[in-house]
Parts: structure tokens; C-alpha cells; sequence
């Protein structure tokens, strides 16, 4: 894993928690915040935003991927990522959220999230072992 210090992983949690609160849930209620970690020092975080039909939600991993690349391009690769729900639930990154990420990870990324029994600290490719790559590029495929 990653080699990254506790201090690191409290200003995620901090950033996560701080997005959470920010989160658009008037459906679910479910208040999720995700702060990335990268490369370069930098973190930026996002929360999750609620559309009336469901399918147009957008995850907070996906905002603060989002956020990232539009802020500061894509050159970056993600090192650490914590997710945080205000609700207290397991919250392990959905599938979608995985894809996009797998994009922009180091190969050692590694990742923070709530489950039943607390937090856990995985690396990322535990989560998405066969992430789609670009075919055009394998062997230089990131993830």
C-alpha cells in the first residue's frame, strides 16, 4: 500500500466530512462525502448531489473526480481516497464510482470507507480487480 501518513488520511476524513455536510440528499438522506488524494499534494473533495429521478444522482466520488480534473487537468494520478457518510452506513464506493476512478489511480492507490464494522483501508484494485482498460493502450493502461 501506499505509504502515506496519518496526517494525510485525518485531512481526507476532514475534507470527506466537510463535503459530506455540503451533500444534496433531500430524497434519500443519505449524505456521503469523498476527498481524493493526489500525486502532487493536492486533495479535492466532493459530495454526492440527488436528482428527483434517481438515475441522474451523482455520486461523491464521481463530484470530486469531476471537480479534480476540471480544477486542475488530468495529468495527476490519485493516491488515497476516503469516503464518509453522515449516516453512519457502509458506504464502500459504488461500481460506477470505481470505473471512473480506475482511470486516475496509482497502482497503490489505496482507499478508506465505512462499513458495518467501521472504517476499513483497502487498495483500490481490491475493489475493482478487472477494471475495463483502454484497449487501445493496455500495457499502458492506469489502475
Amino acid at each position: 500500500m501506499a505509504n502515506l501518513s496519518p496526517d494525510i488520511f485525518l485531512k481526507l476524513h476532514t475534507a470527506a466530512e466537510s463535503a459530506a455536510g455540503k451533500s444534496y440528499a433531500p430524497y434519500s438522506g443519505f449524505r456521503v462525502g469523498a476527498a481524493l488524494f493526489f500525486d502532487d499534494g493536492i486533495v479535492t473533495a466532493g459530495c454526492n448531489v440527488e436528482n428527483v429521478s434517481y438515475s441522474l444522482t451523482i455520486c461523491a466520488e464521481r463530484t470530486a473526480l469531476v471537480r479534480a480534473i476540471a480544477e486542475n487537468g488530468s495529468a495527476r494520478k490519485i493516491v488515497a481516497i476516503a469516503v464518509i457518510n453522515l449516516n453512519k452506513a457502509a458506504s464502500p464506493p459504488c461500481g460506477a464510482c470505481l470505473q471512473m476512478l480506475s482511470e486516475f489511480v496509482a497502482p497503490d492507490a489505496v482507499i478508506c470507507f465505512p462499513t458495518d464494522s467501521g472504517m476499513v483501508e483497502k487498495q483500490f484494485r481490491e475493489l475493482l480487480p478487472f477494471a475495463f482498460t483502454d484497449w487501445k493502450t493496455d500495457d499502458d493502461a492506469r489502475g
